[in-house]
């Protein structure tokens, strides 16, 4: 964790991120170089501080990964740092800074990761307008046990991030077939659908159990 944070810490003083925040892809991509691992570990570090403060756009990471991977292998490392990003901040906010920052929070949001737990993560994630940082930090401040949590996770950031992923596979790939990643997208989302509708029905069923 330690080496995590100085790594973070270069990175912020590192000439690539003005120009991450600038959004030239094509810069990002020629700064960083033809050298693969270093490739994936800047990349990683980039989704761990956007899941930490959503101060660089989704958006960009995913393109970023597709620009420099191609489609199918910058979708499955950005869904696959992801979780493990979150992962991360979900417990170094459980471990380290829960105390801290129940203080700061209004108990009505963390109300709301108590109430709905594996839902409330689930939704939001595939929910456009909710800040990655913003739900692991409300997680890790909530009871959601962890392996609920990284489900949800791993199943909403796969139906989202495939869909947004589309965005610059269009830019960048003329090879990309559009009507067969439009009916992934609508199964993706069917899916979603059905995982909402069966927990709602498991839940109902649990609380008939136990008024029995």
């Amino acid at each position: 964790m330690a080496l995590l944070t100085v790594a973070i810490y270069f990175f912020f003083k590192s000439s690539l991120y003005p120009v991450l925040k600038s959004g030239d892809i094509d810069t990002i991509t020629s700064l960083l170089g033809e050298n693969i691992y270093y490739t994936l570990g800047i990349t990683f570090i980039i989704m761990i501080i956007q899941n930490s403060f959503t101060i660089i756009p989704l958006i960009l990471v995913i393109s970023l990964n597709i620009a420099l991977y191609g489609f199918y292998y910058g979708f499955l490392w950005s869904w696959v740092t992801s979780i493990i990003s979150s992962i991360i901040v979900f417990l170094g906010i459980r471990v380290g800074f829960q105390d801290w920052l129940l203080r700061k929070i209004k108990p009505e949001i963390i109300n709301i990761g108590e109430k709905h737990g594996f839902l409330y993560v689930l939704q939001a994630r595939v929910i456009p307008f909710i800040p990655t940082s913003f739900i692991n930090i409300t997680a890790g401040l909530s009871a959601i046990r962890l392996n609920k949590f990284i489900i949800a996770t791993s199943l909403g950031n796969f139906i989202y991030f495939f869909i947004l992923s589309l965005i610059p596979a269009g830019l960048f790939s003329g090879e990309i077939n559009e009507y067969v990643l439009g009916v992934l997208a609508f199964f993706l989302i069917l899916l979603f659908y059905l995982i909402k509708k069966y927990y709602h029905k498991h839940n109902r069923n649990a609380v008939r159990e136990k008024q029995k």
